[in-house]
């Protein structure tokens, strides 16, 4: 029997190099790239209504909104990594000419179909990681229901669900609060 070859491994400045140049977006996980498959409409609508209403709340704050256009960067002791979350916020954020942030103190997934298992397996534990991390959001895309992480004071994370059109998501971590209404806004639930 022949052992398979393990695939060259992509140093990080050539992904972050690609990625400026490339169409398609790619996370990236411990040397190898993942092309990324384009969200429905519906699901880049809840991404959207998160940032408008984020970015209302937090105008004239120290932390702001930053869309999936911008990566997160993870850092393993043995590893890195790079997910493209569909919004996050950044209280501390990288020198305005990088391509990622390090230090999110929000993170939101627009839960889909295609990315459902990596997003609440690979992705959540990922994320958990990172430091400065106050909130993980995941939403559901056809019903007004929110699966949030909420970091606790001994450094775990506490799951709260929020579900309705008439609740309201506390935020004090970054002085704002996102209410379902707003998040699911002209999406057609």
């Amino acid at each position: 029997m022949t052992a398979l070859e393990k695939p060259n491994s992509i140093p990080i400045a050539e992904y972050l190099a690609g990625e400026e140049l490339s169409d398609v977006k790619h996370e990236y996980l411990e040397g190898t790239i993942h092309a990324m498959a384009g969200g429905s409409n519906q699901h880049n609508a809840i991404a959207v209504n998160a940032l408008l209403s984020l970015g209302a709340k937090l105008r004239g704050k120290s932390c702001r909104p930053f869309n999936s256009d911008t990566k997160v960067r993870i850092e393993y002791p043995d590893h890195t990594r790079f997910y493209y979350p569909d919004a996050m916020v950044v209280c501390h954020p990288n020198a305005p000419t990088d391509h990622f942030q390090d230090h999110p103190a929000v993170v939101i997934e627009v839960l889909s179909e295609s990315t459902r298992r990596t997003d609440l397996g690979e992705k959540r534990d990922a994320y958990l990681t990172i430091p400065s991390l106050k909130v993980l959001i995941f939403v559901e895309p056809d019903s007004p229901y929110v699966v949030l992480h909420r970091r606790k004071a001994d450094g775990g994370f506490a799951v709260d669900y929020y579900s309705g059109l008439d609740t309201t998501i506390p935020l004090p971590e970054i002085e704002a609060e996102l209410p379902l209404s707003e998040l699911y806004e002209q999406v057609g639930i």
